[in-house]
């Protein structure tokens, strides 16, 4: 069982940036698609940006494509969200979560992710 845990949420001024870390209890890089969600108060899970297994395809949300990126560092078994040019509305409890799936797969299907961490608040203030 795959265990995560993420960081680096925090308060921010709009404009400003944060970078999200999740660490895995495994290696996950050949074998887990992976991505990033996140829920506001009142709304849906939304996935905002995912990466495939073998990291060959990433998928972004349009919300937050060219202001966001996924990478992965397989040495440290960590997961990362960097997240430039925030605005108050990326303002959310923001979750990792990955799930077996064969190379090149992307999805923000909730279905397709087996494992989730505890999550970490981003908030952004104008």
């Amino acid at each position: 069982q795959v265990q995560l845990v993420e960081s680096g949420g925090g308060s921010v001024q709009a404009g400003g940036s944060l970078r999200l870390a999740c660490a895995a209890s495994e290696y996950t890089s050949t074998l887990y698609r992976m991505a990033w969600f996140r829920q506001a108060p009142g709304k849906e899970r939304e996935g905002i940006a995912c990466i495939s297994s073998g990291d060959s395809h990433t998928l972004y949300a349009d919300s937050v494509k060219g202001r966001f990126t996924i990478s992965r560092d397989n040495a440290k078994y960590t997961l990362f969200l960097q997240m430039d040019s925030l605005k108050p509305e990326d303002s959310a409890m923001y979750y990792c979560a990955t799930g077996r799936a064969p190379p090149g797969s992307v999805t923000f299907d909730l279905r397709a992710y087996n494992y989730w961490g505890q999550g970490t608040q981003v908030t952004v203030s104008s």
